[in-house]
């Protein structure tokens, strides 16, 4: 019998804690999940008290074989997946499944907890295990059960309903909601004109820019003065007022003091990543996950930050000394307050109470790890390294002045600058220092004045102003809207973007989140049919709920028949009470000049397009997809009409065969006698016969390269593809068997037989995960 197995997630972990352990243990990793509910309709039974089944991930069926083998030689068993729900979960099933293969019996299993990839970490993790937590087993489980329950039902409601392919998630949908509102917030801003008026005043030879504040007894308001003819009035009358100068009314001075931001949560590293870093939350989470698991520094394994998935901001008193430590060495004592600062978690559920991320060693200056790391590695780890440490520095100290001036008896001016007497914390990291609006970011410094003083003005100058719409969601903004909102966690919110992304139901543009056709349509749709299950402080709830049952506090069967008991009656409801014509409503352009028949656009199961006529009429209606770019709520009478001069006719090739240029359902393409290729950038409407060839030409030689044999006159053949050769009838494809060495020897009976005994493929759809 050999030693103790230790399992965690990833490879990188399990070559570092071999190392830390010592030759008595082995680490394996699970390489994540290692099972999960079957992807088909009745995973979850709720009939059978929630009956769950489940089945091996495939791609980690020969890592948890490994586990297993390795078990059956080993004394005990310890478990090390990550320090959260979700690694409790991994935990729990890699148990269950060693249990169903005999691997365990009466050896002893321990749950060990680390927070940094550390040698002194692991072995006291090691040292003090516990029990596998059935609350944080029984919180995830729920999750699970939650999001299957909602994504496996209202899915297929939206295939019927809308389109194949779209899905609906517990926190996604929430999600899309947010950036729906603000996209109707923006479309529905009217802009409002304002002016404000300034003043250039000289004193001592410096310039400086006043703002008027009071005029005629009265405070200026945003909307005081609304137009030009109004503005260039109280110029007109403040100039002969001043009469070329303004005396000083008032000089207030001020010292105030500003402290450092906590160190990084996940949300709020996503936060900055993105503003300053400009990664996308996936991004940073990769790459935080590679500072975690450990980096090779001179052929040793170090793991350079702490946990990146965690609500805390508390830093352990090991930490605060390490960290101190630094600072006096690097900066000076002085930079160090009296005692350490020590922060609050301020969100209420924090499940990961443990640690805020920082760096595992202070003393690891981002410069120094830098021959060590790649670009991005090294950007996010000096963000999190100068967070930790302006952390625990002392505050700075910011002198402000503001002035006010009188331009005779009509008007006062007024002035503000500010100078940094100590940037303390600030001459290492300033939160937010790439936002402009941060009234600290930059100095703005006045002369030296005193009450009674009078000075020169230069000019009076009245300026145009529009109020502007609420911005468009980035990811910085996103997240924190969610975390504001109690929607999603740590280890969600990178997730719940980029599921909106891959939905097609929200795009970067300009690095904010627009909604997509598709996601406005299906937004509609839940707010109008589901609004309980998209309402911001249901799914907050909903997550507190998840909490009390990782605390002990609920069981969570009864939260699942609660929420199944009124959700699964709505869902048969619309499936009954909702027509697909409802959801898909209209938008009508116009008219038709040619045939006086009504012109509209709708989102149809393949996509946007654009309709000539309608059902009513005798003669069928007329269809055309939108091209890539076009928008249901954007485009414009003459843009449909113009997707309606397709096909157009270009000429004829050398063969005499027609060519023309079409626009289909995945986009616009040139059609060569029976031969089609896709048209890539070029626009439809302007591509001339010359370039539409060169096309085709391009298409028949990719064509070529992946023929392996053509049985000409029966229309069969057998091609390369993406997962290796297959045999086509055209209508029909069958990937050959790994037994299949030589593929160009197969003869043409071999071919009809493989296309005959093909097992038909499971209907597309009902395999995939519930989304969040």
């Amino acid at each position: 019998m050999s030693g103790p197995l230790i399992i965690v997630e990833s490879p990188a972990k399990a070559k570092s804690i071999t190392r830390y352990l010592g030759d008595g243990f082995k680490a394996l990793a699970s390489y994540g999940h290692v099972r999960d509910l079957l992807p088909k309709t009745g995973a979850v039974d709720p009939d059978r008290d929630f009956a769950m089944q489940y089945e091996i991930i495939e791609k980690n069926r020969q890592h948890v074989d490994q586990i297993a083998r390795e078990m059956k030689k080993s004394d005990a068993l310890y478990l090390a997946t990550d320090p959260d729900r979700e690694g409790e979960a991994i935990s729990w099933h890699l148990l269950e499944l060693l249990k169903e293969k005999n691997a365990i019996g009466d050896k002893p299993v321990y749950r060990v907890e680390f927070f940094e990839i550390t040698p002194s970490a692991i072995q006291e993790a090691v040292k003090n295990p516990r029990d596998i937590s059935a609350n944080l087993v029984d919180a995830q489980l729920a999750r699970r059960v939650l999001d299957y329950l909602v994504g496996f039902n209202l899915s297929p409601l939206l295939w019927k309903k809308i389109r194949t392919g779209l899905s609906a998630g517990r926190v996604q949908s929430p999600a899309l909601r947010m950036i729906c509102e603000r996209e109707q917030e923006i479309e529905a801003f009217v802009a409002q004109e304002y002016w404000t008026v300034e003043a250039d005043v000289r004193h001592d030879g410096q310039r400086f820019v006043a703002r008027l504040v009071r005029y005629q007894g009265e405070k200026i308001e945003q909307f005081s003065i609304t137009n030009e003819e109004q503005a260039h009035a109280v110029k007109e009358t403040l100039s002969r007022s001043a009469d070329g100068s303004l005396e000083v009314l008032e000089v207030v001075r001020k010292q105030k003091k500003r402290n450092p931001a906590p160190p990084f949560t996940t949300s709020t590293l996503q936060q900055e990543a993105a503003r300053k870093l400009h990664f996308s939350t996936r991004k940073t989470m990769q790459v935080a996950q590679q500072l975690y698991e450990g980096i090779d520094i001179d052929g040793e394994t170090a793991g350079l930050i702490t946990y990146m998935r965690t609500d805390s901001v508390a830093l352990a008193s090991s930490a605060l000394d390490d960290i101190r430590r630094a600072i006096g060495e690097r900066y000076g004592d002085n930079m160090l307050p009296k005692v350490p600062r020590r922060f609050r978690t301020k969100t209420r559920n924090a499940q990961e109470a443990h640690e805020a991320i920082r760096p595992t060693s202070a003393i690891r200056v981002p410069d120094r790890m830098k021959p060590h790391l790649s670009s991005d590695q090294f950007r996010l780890y000096q963000l999190i390294w100068k967070r930790t440490v302006a952390s625990q520095m002392t505050h700075a100290v910011i002198d402000t002045t503001t002035v006010d001036m009188a331009a005779g008896e009509d008007g006062v001016f007024r002035a503000s600058g500010s100078t940094v007497r100590d940037p303390g914390f600030m001459s290492v990291y300033l939160e937010g220092q790439d936002d402009s609006s941060d009234p600290d970011a930059k100095e703005v410094l006045l002369p030296s004045l005193e009450k009674g003083m009078r000075l020169d003005l230069s000019e009076i100058r009245p300026e145009q102003h529009f109020t502007e719409p609420p911005p468009r969601y980035n990811e910085a903004s996103l997240v924190k809207a969610l975390e504001t909102h109690g929607i999603g966690r740590p280890s969600t919110y990178s997730t719940i973007i980029s599921t909106l992304q891959n939905r097609d139901y929200a795009v970067l543009d300009a690095r904010r989140f627009k909604p997509t056709d598709t996601g406005k349509i299906v937004n509609k749709f839940l707010s109008e049919h589901f609004e309980r299950y998209v309402d911001y402080e249901f799914t907050a709830r909903m997550e507190n709920e998840l909490d009390a049952i990782s605390r002990g506090e609920k069981e969570w069967k009864v939260l699942m028949k609660r929420f199944w008991e009124h959700f699964s009656k709505q869902v048969a409801d619309k499936e009954e009470s909702v027509t697909r014509a409802e959801v898909n409503q209209a938008r009508p352009l116009g008219t038709d000049p040619k045939t006086g028949k009504p012109v509209s656009v709708r989102l149809g199961r393949f996509g946007p397009f654009a309709q000539i006529g309608s059902r009513e009429d005798e003669e069928k209606p007329r269809f055309a997809s939108l091209q890539p770019g076009q928008k249901l709520d954007t485009i414009t009478l003459e843009e449909a009409l113009g997707l309606f001069s397709f096909p157009r006719h270009l000429g004829q090739d050398p063969d005499g065969q027609d060519v023309s240029v079409n626009i289909g359902r995945y986009g616009p393409y040139v059609r060569c006698g029976k031969e089609n290729a896709s048209l890539g950038g070029h626009d439809p409407g302007t591509i001339d016969l010359q370039t539409a060839l060169e096309l085709v030409v391009e298409r028949r030689q990719e064509v070529a390269n992946r023929v392996i044999r053509d049985f000409d006159d029966s229309g069969i053949r057998i091609l390369k593809g993406r997962f290796g050769p297959y045999v086509t009838d055209g209508k029909k494809n069958v990937t050959l068997p790994k037994s299949i060495e030589n593929p160009e020897s197969l003869s043409l009976d071999e071919c009809r037989d493989l296309l005959k005994n093909a097992k038909p493929k499971a209907r597309r759809g009902r395999g995939k995960r519930a989304a969040r």
